[in-house]
């Protein structure tokens, strides 16, 4: 599913489209018929009879239907209900047995959540080891720091490439820990799974041997057996309780974040002004409908855009979990779907833009040494003030005038030479004026950052289908 309006969507086919919600609904109704059929409580066959009849259900007729109902399931159910009542009237009637729509929709958009989130990792992954390399590569190669966009003091940077690192393994953890931790949701029409505990019951009854615990026991081993079955944790129901919706938007916003940071450097530093980046060249990339000497960052463009956006989605998933009300939201609960979804699948987009962004990076050191030259003295007045003022007459405000007036380091070498004769060798000046000396701890800043991203493991998962590239 691509859209005209968010250019590279494509990259997250198959990623919570509406056939990837479709096939959750199954998923959940298709494991929930399989406990329930292993239990004993509905007829054997129902679910393969499920599985069966579920093929080319239309998601666009789905989709008008779901109008009638509110959401999606209850069109679905109905469809498939009815196919699977042509071939065995028993299990057509067992499917979706003490389950309400919500169940079975909560628990779908958080398995297509899944998904991206462990497509994301697989794109975290991949962008950690590029740039622990590049940090690596570049932990020495001297640049000139820029605060409030302003120059500011000497950096490397490797330090720059370790600040972008710190922000991925930060997200990298927060998805890790979001992927393990997402819940089922089984609660029945009111979430206190009544239906389900009367059908536990009246198997009891006629068949003790069918149901050995009690009936609320049963029930609960019930969801917990269907939880597992579909990789997530058993927890009370949680129809007006939104946080784990809300969780995994904060956590796409996490990654946004991290990525717009990069992105954002990347934008910056492709400046033709400042050229000290380019993005990886590619047919058609970057170009301009009515300037053809442009060479547009466009990966990074698009990052940004991301990054720029995903807080509203993030704030939206809030605001319905505010207004959840009684024990089922009337509302609230409707708006989730189209931002989670949207959330989901722009950062799956962004993340693997991210990929190709630093896997093909052009850095230009050469750039950025001719900044940090053209940014003295100014850029070491941090530590030539200091230093010259019990040597300069006039102290430290002369000093200071010196730096502000000097063009670059030659010409305050040769204004304060005169004055620090006898003082301070010819050699120790120039010393002084080396930015590559004044470099605090960068370098070990680095060499840190870079050994917590080579010994972090990577994401513990089966990989998905990884279209990092434009088809």
């Amino acid at each position: 599913m691509s859209d005209l309006l968010w250019p590279g969507l494509h990259r997250a086919a198959g990623l919570f489209d509406d056939d990837a919600v479709l096939a959750s609904l199954l998923r959940v109704e298709s494991v929930w018929a399989h406990v329930l059929e292993e239990s004993g409580l509905v007829p054997t066959g129902t679910s393969a009879i499920l599985d069966g009849v579920a093929e080319a259900v239309d998601p666009d007729a789905v989709a008008v239907a779901a109008e009638g109902g509110g959401n999606p399931l209850i069109p679905w159910l109905a469809e498939i209900r009815a196919r699977a009542r042509a071939i065995d009237p028993a299990a057509a009637a067992a499917i979706h047995l003490g389950l309400t729509s919500q169940d079975v929709v909560d628990t779908a958009v958080l398995l297509c959540a899944k998904d991206c989130l462990v497509a994301i990792a697989d794109e975290l992954d991949l962008q950690i080891a590029v740039l622990a390399a590049l940090a690596a590569e570049h932990r020495a190669t001297p640049m000139v720091a820029r605060t409030l966009g302003q120059h500011a003091l000497p950096t490397t940077f490797g330090v720059r490439v370790a600040s972008w690192l710190r922000g991925l393994l930060v997200a990298r953890t927060r998805v890790r820990d979001v992927v393990t931790s997402l819940p089922v949701q089984l609660g029945g029409a009111a979430g206190t799974l009544a239906a389900l505990v009367e059908v536990c019951r009246a198997a009891g009854t006629a068949d003790p041997v069918a149901v050995t615990a009690d009936p609320v026991t049963a029930a609960r081993e019930l969801v917990a057996s269907t939880a597992r079955g579909l990789g997530l944790l058993p927890t009370p129901p949680w129809d007006t309780v939104r946080e784990p919706v809300t969780r995994v938007g904060d956590v796409l916003v996490t990654v946004s974040d991290a990525l717009g940071h990069l992105a954002n450097d990347v934008v910056l530093q492709c400046r033709p002004e400042v050229a000290e980046l380019s993005e990886p060249a590619a047919d058609g990339r970057g170009v301009s409908s009515a300037m053809p000497q442009k060479r547009n960052p466009v990966l990074a463009i698009l990052i940004r855009r991301q990054a720029m956006s995903a807080p509203l989605l993030g704030a939206q998933l809030h605001l319905a979990a505010a207004a959840a009300v009684d024990e089922r939201p009337d509302g609230a609960w409707h708006t989730e779907w189209a931002p989670l979804r949207d959330l989901c699948r722009r950062t799956v987009g962004a993340a693997r833009q991210a990929t190709e962004l630093v896997t093909g990076l052009e850095v230009h050191p050469d750039a950025m040494r001719a900044h940090l030259d053209r940014a003295l003295p100014g850029a070491l007045a941090e530590r030539l003030v200091p230093v010259l003022a019990p040597l300069v007459p006039g102290g430290r405000a002369e000093v200071t005038r010196l730096v502000s007036v000097a063009s670059d380091a030659d010409e305050f070498a040769s204004l304060v030479g005169p004055l620090v004769v006898g003082r301070l060798t010819h050699d120790e000046l120039a010393a002084l004026l080396d930015p590559t000396a004044y470099l605090g701890v960068a370098v070990s800043l680095v060499d840190e950052v870079v050994a917590e991203a080579t010994s972090a493991p990577s994401f513990p998962h089966p990989s998905l289908p990884h279209p990092s590239t434009p088809s």
